[in-house]
């Protein structure tokens, strides 16, 4: 094995860029999801029978198939509205980890103890007032953990991208020992993109349990 190409500075730029792509679609995959999720949550743990019913149909559906094959799908219907990989793939994470979401958010909703949602019905508030001022703040603080395991997954998946040839970290790490002079630096190269993932993903827990500190202070 030759870890000496790892210190060649075209090694760490070609990396960096496909980092860069990996942290852009998740980011914006995280953020679109998590709204997405919340309101499918909410639809889903809601009384309203219609919208209840749509929302936990698309849950079941989506969450029941292969994160790939929903890739797959959106890069063979939209290549040729939106012909950019980076938006196809966000869009094809967006619709899968939006359930996935939506399922914690419902969950951490049906934590909150009954007695308490009577409670604030009681003292005359609405079921709107009650789940903005008395479910969701408690709920949220269960969520923590799931989301952030659930964001770190989806870090984790922007390496299924490669199967379409977005140039994600993976993706340009297998440009990088494809090349014959790299020959056996495959192995090294493979250990490096591990650890880069480790160390993105690590940080994320880390904010995660600070941030869960502060909340239960």
């Amino acid at each position: 094995m030759d870890f000496s190409k790892l210190l060649e500075g075209n090694t760490w730029g070609i990396l960096m860029k496909g980092l860069w792509v990996t942290l852009e679609v998740a980011v914006i995959a995280i953020i679109l999801s998590f709204i997405i999720g919340i309101v499918l949550g909410i639809l889903r743990y809601s009384k309203l029978p219609v919208l209840s019913q749509l929302a936990t149909l698309y849950i079941e559906i989506v969450r029941n198939i292969p994160l790939l094959v929903v890739i797959f799908f959106a890069f063979n219907t939209l290549l040729d509205k939106l012909d950019s990989l980076v938006m196809i793939v966000i869009f094809g994470m967006t619709v899968f980890t939006s359930a996935l979401i939506a399922e914690i958010v419902r969950s951490g909703l049906n934590s909150v103890p009954i007695g308490q949602i009577e409670a604030a019905r009681a003292q005359g508030m609405s079921y709107i007032q009650t789940l903005i001022h008395i479910i969701l703040p408690q709920a949220l603080k269960r969520m923590i953990p799931p989301l952030v395991g659930q964001f770190v997954t989806l870090i984790k998946d922007t390496s299924l991208a490669a199967a379409i040839t977005l140039p994600e970290l993976l993706h340009e790490a297998k440009l990088i020992y494809s090349n014959p002079s790299y020959v056996n630096a495959t192995i090294p190269i493979l250990l490096l993109v591990a650890v880069i993932y480790f160390v993105v993903n690590y940080s994320l827990s880390l904010l995660s349990r600070q941030l869960e500190k502060k909340l239960a202070g």
